[in-house]
């Protein structure tokens, strides 16, 4: 877990100036002369992310931390592991900046994951800016950190069993109902969860929790594959590498359902996650079996490997039972969505209009990146299988592989659904940005349900 990130106001904190480019000049300019001749042979000027220490005579008088021309306040993900270890106020903002936005890039770049080893140093403590809303600010950081342990949290460690208990135990915390299926129950209800997971000697369980008593219901579902070998069709280890990590959704749908609670946001949430280890062994499931899903249809397997579609397709058949008001479900479900998007931008699928139009705009509202894709009617028909009622996996030639991986998922969802496929992972490491997992769409999703919720 990382240590706190904020402090109480203190008389020896030390002042941080983020400047524009168009700012900086003037601003070097007006500092006494020996800081300013400092600024000028570091070349600030205003850059996003860049820093300058400032001189004193006592040691380091202020600092310099330029957030470009957009003014993002993300680049203070930069400072808390960077910055001497301390107290920090910020002394001047540029006109307009989000002050919640600011303290939860220092929080967000002073996550450490200690599980295995203490972290280097503690991070800088920075006093929140006035007008910033503490609790909200505090309640997203925490989010962010449940969500980034549990996915840099090594499979060994954090099995279906694990990851069911997390959930049990924050069922506890906010006094929510929490139930399991698991075994004969599960084949029977949730044989597409049961087929995945018969393989592994950790048994496959679907988990749900249900809170609040008014307002909107909403759904969250999220894919618990704690570890994907790919099955029979396996993985080269190259690929195997970083499947700690498919169980991030899980762990993304379950940080908005902390958050959820946490706000005591006015509505209705029910969170579901199907969870399964992907493993080779006599009893997994095969290419070319036919599954009869819990929604009923019939599923061939084309590739033991599609399986993330697979648990998700009966998670949603459930939600679909509930009739919620809107589902949303998080599944780091495909490599073709970053080859579209990169690892920052997070895709989502949604076949209403106004909802696409709802999370754009709360995702520029908190500086969480998001690109709404197609559910492209016209690849339908490649999911078509000649046996059974639909195939897990898109014929020969066709392409667009998290596009095909929506529309397997649309068959089994409810009317109001959206489906984010993200990547839960920084893959290159960067100042605010270690390599590991990072907390991608939550915010955006909870600022839409908050605005639902009033």
């Amino acid at each position: 877990m990382t240590r706190t990130c904020f402090a109480a106001t203190t008389p020896d904190s030390l002042g941080i100036t983020a400047l524009t480019p168009a700012e900086a000049e003037a601003h070097v300019d007006s500092l006494p002369a020996g800081q300013a001749a400092f600024a000028r042979a570091a070349k600030f000027s205003g850059k996003p992310g860049q820093t300058v220490l400032l001189p004193a005579d006592t040691g380091v008088g202020g600092v310099l931390v330029g957030v470009g021309d957009e003014s993002d306040p993300m680049v203070f993900r930069v400072l808390a592991l960077s910055l001497p270890e301390g107290v920090y106020h910020l002394a001047q903002l540029p006109a307009g900046m989000n002050a919640d936005l600011v303290g939860l890039a220092w929080a967000l770049g002073g996550y450490q994951f200690t599980r295995y080893r203490q972290a280097d140093r503690a991070p800088a403590r920075l006093v929140l800016p006035d007008g910033a809303d503490a609790d909200q600010v505090q309640l997203t950081a925490e989010a962010s950190v449940l969500a980034r342990d549990l996915v840099n949290t090594p499979a060994m460690d954090m099995g279906p069993i694990e990851l069911a208990d997390t959930i049990k135990t924050m069922g506890k915390t906010h006094k929510a109902k929490v139930t399991e299926v698991t075994g004969p129950a599960l084949a029977k209800d949730y044989p597409l969860v049961h087929a995945v997971g018969m393989g592994a000697e950790r048994a496959p369980r679907l988990v749900e929790l249900s809170w609040g008593k008014s307002g909107p219901h909403i759904a969250v579902v999220g894919k618990g594959v704690v570890f994907d070998t790919g099955g029979l069709d396996m993985k080269p280890s190259a690929g195997m590498r970083l499947m700690k990590k498919d169980m991030g959704g899980a762990a993304h749908a379950i940080a908005l359902a902390q958050m959820i609670m946490a706000a005591n946001l006015k509505v209705r949430l029910t969170l579901l996650v199907p969870t399964v280890e992907n493993a080779v062994s006599g009893k997994a499931f095969r290419p070319s079996d036919v599954i009869t899903s819990r929604k009923g249809l019939t599923v061939e397997i084309d590739n033991t490997d599609a399986e993330g579609r697979l648990i998700l397709a009966d998670a949603l058949t459930r939600a679909e039972e509930l009739k919620p008001d809107l589902t949303l479900d998080f599944a780091t479900l495909t490599g073709a969505a970053r080859v579209a998007l990169g690892p920052d931008v997070i895709p989502f699928y949604t076949a209403q209009d106004d909802v696409a139009a709802e999370l754009m705009t709360s995702a520029s509202a908190v500086a969480d990146p998001l690109w709404r894709m197609p559910l492209w009617s016209g690849y339908k028909n490649t999911l078509d299988s000649p046996i059974a009622d639909i195939c897990n996996m898109a014929g020969a030639g066709v392409q667009a592989g998290s596009v095909m991986a929506a529309l397997f998922l649309q068959r089994f969802a409810p009317k109001a659904w959206v489906h984010f496929d993200i990547y839960a992972w920084n893959p290159r490491g960067r100042p605010g940005y270690p390599v590991g997992a990072e907390f991608q769409a939550v915010r955006a999703a909870f600022e839409m349900i908050k605005a639902r919720a009033r």
